[in-house]
Formats: C-alpha cells, sequence, structure tokens
C-alpha cells in the first residue's frame, strides 16, 4: 500500500443493509465539528442509481456531504455498477472486471487531504468485492480500527460474534475498535431491551454506543478522532 493516509476508521457491519452509511456519515460529522479534516472512501459500490449517462453511488455521496464535499465525489467511490450483486458479479454482467489495484490505491487520493479518512466496505465483513478479495481482505491491508454495524434485533448476539469471529481469524493486524448497535425501526422485537447487555456480556471489543432509530447522535459520547489515531 502506497501513501494511503496514516489514520482512519473502517466501517463494516454485519451484514447488507445494516446502516454503515448512516453510522458512517455521522461519525463524519462528529469529526468534522471538532476540527478534523476528514476524508471518505468506499472502495466499490453495487446496485448505484443511473443519472444519465452516470452512475450515482448514493452511499457515497451520503458520506461526501457529510464530510463537507472534500475532494472530488468520484475519488469517493472510483468504481460504480449498477447491478444490485456482489460487486465482482454486477462488473461481470456489464463486461467489465473489478480492478483490483484501484480498490487499494484509490485511498491514496486522500492522503494530502485528510487527517482521519473513513473506508465504508460493500456489504458485510466477508461480502466479496472481487474474485480473491473480501471487505476482510481489506481491513488486514488498511489496518484502520474496524467499527462493526449491527442491527439491534433478533439475531444480532449471533451475527455479531460471528463478525468478531471472523476479524479476529483472519489476520492479527485487524484493529478491532468496537460495535455500533444501530435501530433502524422503531421496535423491532422484544429482543432489543437485552441485546446491548447479552453483548457486552459476550464480546471482547466494547460496544461502543448504540443509534436509536432516526437519531443524529449517538447514545454515547464516542471519541472518534482518538480511535482513529490510536493505531
Amino acid at each position: 500500500m502506497k501513501n494511503r493516509p496514516r489514520h482512519g476508521l473502517f466501517i463494516t457491519g454485519t451484514g447488507t443493509g445494516v446502516g454503515k452509511s448512516y453510522v458512517a456519515a455521522l461519525i463524519a460529522r462528529r469529526l468534522v465539528a471538532t476540527g478534523n479534516r476528514v476524508g471518505v472512501y468506499k472502495p466499490v459500490a453495487s446496485g448505484c442509481r443511473r443519472l444519465g449517462t452516470e452512475l450515482i453511488a448514493d452511499d457515497a455521496q451520503l458520506l461526501w456531504e457529510a464530510a463537507g464535499r472534500p475532494g472530488a465525489l468520484d475519488n469517493v467511490c472510483p468504481q460504480r455498477f449498477e447491478a444490485s450483486l456482489a460487486p465482482h458479479l454486477a462488473a461481470r454482467q456489464e463486461g467489465r472486471a473489478i480492478d483490483t489495484d484501484l480498490i487499494r490505491d484509490g485511498i491514496c487520493d486522500w492522503s494530502d487531504r485528510c487527517d482521519i479518512v473513513l473506508v465504508e466496505g460493500a456489504g458485510g465483513l466477508m461480502s466479496p468485492l472481487s474474485d480473491d478479495d473480501y471487505n476482510v481482505t481489506l481491513a488486514e491491508e488498511f489496518a484502520y480500527p474496524l467499527v462493526i454495524v449491527a442491527v439491534n434485533q433478533l439475531g444480532v448476539i449471533n451475527q455479531t460474534l460471528q463478525t468478531l469471529i471472523a476479524a479476529a481469524s483472519y489476520g492479527d493486524d485487524i484493529p478491532i475498535a468496537g460495535v455500533i448497535l444501530n435501530n433502524i425501526a422503531p421496535q423491532a422485537d422484544h429482543s432489543v431491551e437485552s441485546n446491548r447487555c447479552e453483548l457486552e456480556a459476550r464480546c471482547v471489543p466494547p460496544i461502543l454506543a448504540e443509534l436509536k432509530f432516526n437519531a443524529t447522535e449517538f447514545t454515547s459520547d464516542v471519541d472518534w478522532a482518538n480511535i482513529a489515531t490510536a493505531i
């Protein structure tokens, strides 16, 4: 990896549709509000929206707006595909292939523009990005503290523990900052009343904070800059 930003956070999730982008955007806004220059990077996105001849990655645009529109939007997500499939399959459907060098080197465009870069993966930690790469592959190579977004609903204990086990098993170079418990519905089921306590009792990394439904702030004041710069 050449000339990547020194400090960052890698935002992943226990699966697809867990609210990674929303959480990452809140982190970006908080970092900007505390005086940090923030870069945002989503190496690849599928399921993009077509607008004329352009493909728009809504998640990337959300991150860019939250960070104060630093740099060029194209640098946030340099590889975009239309089909709602795993990126390598979406690319194949268009007669293209994932540029595996670019998913690694695209982050270098942020090196001189930010104090902290936020990287958002595509899908869950073990979701494939290319024929050979997974989100966890980049998480290990970038070596930024991992923030895991988990939906507060029945099954979150298993999903979170499996993600933590996968991160710990993949390599020793993935620092795990902790878990954000995200409420994406007003009241998913009765497990929401006990999930946090159960996770705190069973996870080695901390539950950093909880995000209530439609909230614009976390339940705890997390020092994101300190977490990002500690490694």
